[in-house]
């Protein structure tokens, strides 16, 4: 059986809105996510957003959900690079914004989901649950540095 998603959380030593901005702004959002180039990406509901992955070419995604500072969501293909996310080849990627008492900073939730329903053969669908579980620490952690840098 095929683990449905993934959640990850971190609390980060910024506001909500220092967050929402490395998590939205192209030159950031390349940053962290990409390959280091500015994403191209119309921030709201059915936009598109274009990471450039490097080696693993570049994804379409489509923005889902969009409400400043809290949450921001968008579907993705787990297919061949280029693909246009769809309901049989994609995974929704959801972050969360909140307040976080303990540090006065941010706690940020992220959760991907979708992936026993992706029309992929059961051993690709799970390599796709393995690696992406494997990656999200580090995306996270360079989301996290971004954002407590004092200069961008």
């Amino acid at each position: 059986m095929i683990p449905n998603a993934i959640e990850r959380a971190i609390v980060i030593n910024a506001s909500r809105e220092r967050v929402w901005s490395v998590l939205t702004e192209p030159l950031f959002l390349g940053r962290w996510f990409g390959s280091g180039e500015p994403v191209k990406i119309d921030l709201r509901p059915g936009g598109l957003l274009v990471f450039d992955h490097g080696i693993h070419g570049v994804i379409p995604a489509r923005i889902q959900r969009v409400e400043p500072p809290r949450v921001l969501s968008w579907r993705w293909s787990q297919r061949a690079a280029g693909e246009e996310p769809d309901d049989t080849n994609a995974t929704l990627v959801e972050f969360t914004l909140t307040a976080d008492d303990s540090m006065a900073g941010t706690r940020l939730t992220m959760v991907e989901s979708g992936f026993a329903h992706l029309g992929l053969p059961t051993d690709e669908a799970a390599d796709r649950h393995r690696a992406n579980s494997q990656n999200w620490p580090g995306k996270l952690g360079q989301l996290r540095a971004d954002c407590e840098q004092t200069t961008a």
